[in-house]
C-alpha cells in the first residue's frame, strides 16, 4: 500500500469540510485499536453510476442567471473531476414542483387534444435548463442524466389538471410517443438521456405537478406502449420504475413480477421519505438481475448541518449503496435564499439546495458536502466491495477504476474512535472524533 494514505474529513461543527489529511501507514500497537474495519476487495457488488443532484428548472434558472465567470467557476467546482466530481443528474420531463409554474411540452387550449403531438415543444427547457446542461457536459461529457416526469400534459389526464388525477387509457400510446419525442428533442440538443423513470412519486398525487399511477397501470404502460416504442425507435434509454419511497417495495416487485413488463425494465428507483433503506435489498433479492437506484432526498431549510449530514451519510451514502444502489441523488442542486422558485398548490417551499445562489454569491449547504464526500472519490465505474460493519462505525467501501480503495466511514458514537483499516494484508490506523465522517483513499 502506498504511504501515506489520505483521509478527507467533514465534522458536524463544520470546522472541517472535506479537509484533506494525510495518514501515515505504520505498524500499530494493537492495544490502541478500538475498532477494526476489514475491507475485502475480492467480494464485489454493484457498479456505481454516479452521485449527484436533481437539476430542477429552478436550479437551472439560478445558475444560468449568474455572470458567465461566476457560473463557470461554480460548474467547474461541481462537475470537474478535480472538483466535486458530480457525475449524475436527474432532470424533470416537463416541470417539477421546483419550477416557477407547471408546464408540459404539449400544452394546448382546454378541450383540445393533439394525438400526433404536433404542438410538442422543448421551448421552456431551452431557456435555462438546456444551456446549463450543455455547459455541464462540456466539463464532464460522461455525465449521466435521468429524466423523470411529474405529470403528463393535462389533456391526457382524467381531471384535466396538473395536480393529481390519472393518465387516461386512451392516451397511453400517445404518452409513450411523448417520451420518445422528449428523448429525440434532447438528443438534437446534444443531450443524451441515459434513463427515464415513468413517474415521480406515483403514489403522491398531492404535489403540483403530479399524477397517481398504480403499479398495474405502470406495468401496462411499459409493456404495451413505452417499452415497444423505445425499441421501435432504436432508443437505448433505460426504463426505471417506481421512483418513490422505500415503504412500498411491493410496488416495484409487482411490476417486475410481470415478465412482459420486466423485459423492458432496467431497475427500480427509491426515495426515503418513508420506510427503511434495507427495502432496496428486498427488491434486489427478489430480482437480482435488475438494478437499484436512489434518486431523491431533500434537506429541509434552513438545514441543521450536523443532523442532516449524519442522517444522510448513514442512510444514503452508506445505507443506500450497501443496499445495492448504483446512484445516490440529493434534491435539489440550487435554490435562492428564499427557497424559490416553486409551484403553488403543493410545490416545496422549504427545499434547501445543495448551493444557495444570490446573484453571483454561492453558499454551500449540507447536500453539497453529503454528495461531495462520495462523488469526489468514487467515480462512475467504481465497484462496491465488502467491508465489515459495526453499530458505531457505519461504512462502505469501493474499488475505483484506477484501482484505489475508498472507504467512507462515519463515527456515529459519542466518543473518539481509534480505528484500524485492514486491506490486502496492510493496515492503516486513524482516529475519528464523534460524529465525524472520513473518506479514506488507499
Amino acid at each position: 500500500m502506498s504511504d501515506p494514505a489520505v483521509m478527507w474529513l467533514t465534522s458536524p461543527d463544520q470546522k472541517s469540510l472535506l479537509e484533506r489529511l494525510e495518514i501515515s501507514s505504520q505498524n500499530i500497537d494493537t492495544n490502541r485499536i478500538q475498532e477494526i474495519i476489514t475491507v475485502n476487495d475480492t467480494l464485489r457488488y454493484q457498479t456505481i453510476d454516479g452521485f449527484g443532484y436533481t437539476l430542477t428548472g429552478g436550479s437551472a434558472m439560478h445558475i444560468h442567471k449568474m455572470s458567465d465567470s461566476a457560473r463557470s467557476r461554480l460548474l467547474d467546482e461541481l462537475f470537474a473531476r478535480e472538483g466535486l466530481g458530480v457525475s449524475y443528474l436527474r432532470v424533470s420531463i416537463g416541470a417539477s414542483d421546483l419550477d416557477q409554474a407547471p408546464f408540459s411540452y404539449n400544452d394546448i387550449p382546454p378541450g383540445e387534444t393533439d394525438l400526433n403531438l404536433d404542438n410538442f415543444s422543448l421551448a421552456n427547457d431551452t431557456i435555462h435548463l438546456v444551456p446549463v446542461l450543455k455547459e455541464i457536459l462540456s466539463i464532464n461529457p460522461d455525465l449521466k442524466i435521468l429524466g423523470s416526469p411529474w405529470s403528463p400534459p393535462v389533456w391526457m389526464k382524467d381531471n384535466k389538471d396538473t395536480r393529481g388525477g390519472e393518465l387516461l387509457p386512451q392516451f397511453e400510446e400517445v404518452y409513450a410517443s411523448y417520451f420518445v419525442k422528449y428523448l429525440q428533442a434532447m438528443k438534437a440538443e446534444g443531450i443524451s438521456i441515459d434513463a427515464v423513470t415513468i413517474q415521480n412519486e406515483p403514489l403522491h398525487p398531492g404535489n403540483n405537478p403530479s399524477l397517481l399511477m398504480l403499479p398495474d397501470q405502470q406495468a401496462a404502460f411499459i409493456k404495451e406502449h413505452l417499452g415497444p416504442a423505445l425499441k421501435r425507435e432504436g432508443l437505448k434509454t433505460k426504463i426505471i420504475i417506481y421512483d418513490h419511497n422505500a415503504d412500498r417495495p411491493d410496488y416495484p416487485i409487482t411490476i417486475l413480477s410481470d415478465p412482459e413488463a420486466a423485459q423492458y425494465i432496467d431497475g427500480s428507483a427509491f426515495h426515503l421519505y418513508g420506510g427503511e433503506i434495507d427495502a432496496l435489498s428486498e427488491v434486489h433479492q427478489a430480482f437480482p438481475d435488475k438494478n437499484i437506484y436512489f434518486t431523491e432526498q431533500w434537506v429541509g431549510a434552513p438545514g441543521d448541518f450536523a443532523q442532516e449530514i449524519s442522517w444522510h451519510m448513514n442512510n444514503l451514502i452508506i445505507g443506500a449503496t450497501r443496499n445495492w444502489a448504483k446512484t445516490v441523488l440529493e434534491w435539489n442542486l440550487a435554490a435562492d435564499e428564499n427557497q424559490e422558485p416553486h409551484t403553488d398548490r403543493g410545490g416545496c417551499d422549504r427545499c434547501l439546495g445543495a448551493v444557495t445562489i444570490t446573484g453571483d454569491e454561492v453558499i454551500r449547504e449540507p447536500a453539497y458536502y453529503i454528495i461531495g464526500q462520495a462523488s469526489k472519490f468514487v467515480p462512475p465505474g467504481s465497484v462496491r466491495i465488502a467491508s465489515t460493519m459495526s453499530n458505531d462505525l457505519p461504512n462502505v467501501a469501493f474499488k475505483t477504476p484506477e484501482g484505489k480503495t475508498v472507504l467512507i466511514v462515519q463515527n456515529s458514537s459519542e466518543e473518539k474512535k481509534s480505528i484500524a483499516i485492514d486491506v490486502n494484508n496492510s493496515r492503516v490506523l486513524l482516529s475519528l472524533n464523534a460524529g465525524h465522517i472520513g473518506t479514506v483513499v488507499l
